[in-house]
């Protein structure tokens, strides 16, 4: 449907060679290896989740609602067998009106209000227990201020020149970082800032990053706070700029919803609880 490939297109968090860098520092710079981050789940086509617990990949629903039948995510380099994916009873796709009235008139503030109120969480269950990758623990009180660790495979470009709606949405894997300039109820806010404002590895994420994680240090280790969700785009007329300085980011809040994903995991008669806190 148009309002699926509209979301893959518009949302990121989320899955072509990722993310969104700073024109000024080279595109190397922002490459990673996976072995950095085991815990990355990679979704079929593009998009992204991340190992909880040892049968438990959590990422957002929209990532997942347009796969059909999910058979299949890697962790770790490896294909596992998803035995069944629980999403969010608040999530809500937008209506194809809504999305038709934007792309016509090229005012997106009820589509950008749709998504805010959306629970856009999914978890994923996968048919037998990681036994090879650690799972990460979620951090449960994330700050305004706060260095927040992004990465993912989806689109890339430049804070200048952005990326176009047509971009490959899986290739190569890279990280940066950003700040937490809002944090509360469901989301997780960043803004990618220009030089000379912009930290070192100043990042954003792009489409196709849906579901990736936000993490934020905690003593020596990095927690999940987050998750890759959706961005306000620039828009110039009836067209959306993506990728742009100045673009303001949202990551689903997992402190949010611990009480929801600790619900389901009891419900499932799961001895595996998410990572420690």
């Amino acid at each position: 449907m148009r309002h699926a490939l509209l979301m893959s297109l518009l949302l990121f968090v989320a899955d072509a060679s990722a993310v969104v860098i700073r024109d000024d520092v080279p595109d190397l710079k922002y490459r990673m290896a996976a072995s950095d981050f085991p815990a990355l789940a990679d979704l079929p086509g593009e998009g992204h989740g991340v190992l909880i617990a040892p049968d438990w990949v959590v990422t957002v629903a929209h990532a997942v609602s347009w796969q059909g039948h999910l058979d299949v995510v890697v962790v770790g380099g490896t294909p596992r067998a998803v035995r069944r994916v629980v999403i969010h009873p608040g999530y809500k796709v937008p209506p194809e009106a809504m999305v038709q009235a934007a792309l016509a008139s090229g005012d997106w503030e009820a589509f950008f209000e749709f998504l805010a109120a959306s629970d856009d969480l999914a978890l994923i269950q996968l048919a037998e227990p990681v036994g090879d990758v650690v799972p990460v623990a979620i951090h449960r009180d994330p700050g305004v201020g706060q260095l927040v660790r992004i990465m993912g495979r989806g689109a890339t470009g430049n804070g200048v020149t952005g990326y176009p709606l047509q971009s490959r949405n899986r290739t190569d894997l890279r990280q940066g970082h950003n700040e937490i300039v809002e944090a509360g109820g469901r989301w997780l806010t960043y803004r990618f800032d220009a030089p000379p404002a912009a930290l070192e590895l100043e990042a954003a994420t792009g489409s196709g990053d849906s579901g990736g994680p936000i993490l934020v240090m905690e003593g020596d280790q990095w927690r999940l706070a987050g998750l890759a969700a959706w961005k306000r785009g620039q828009v110039v007329g009836t067209e959306i700029r993506q990728g742009r300085y100045g673009e303001i980011s949202y990551g689903v809040r997992l402190a949010h919803y611990s009480d929801w994903m600790g619900q389901i995991l009891a419900e499932a008669g799961d001895s595996s609880e998410t990572a420690s806190q």
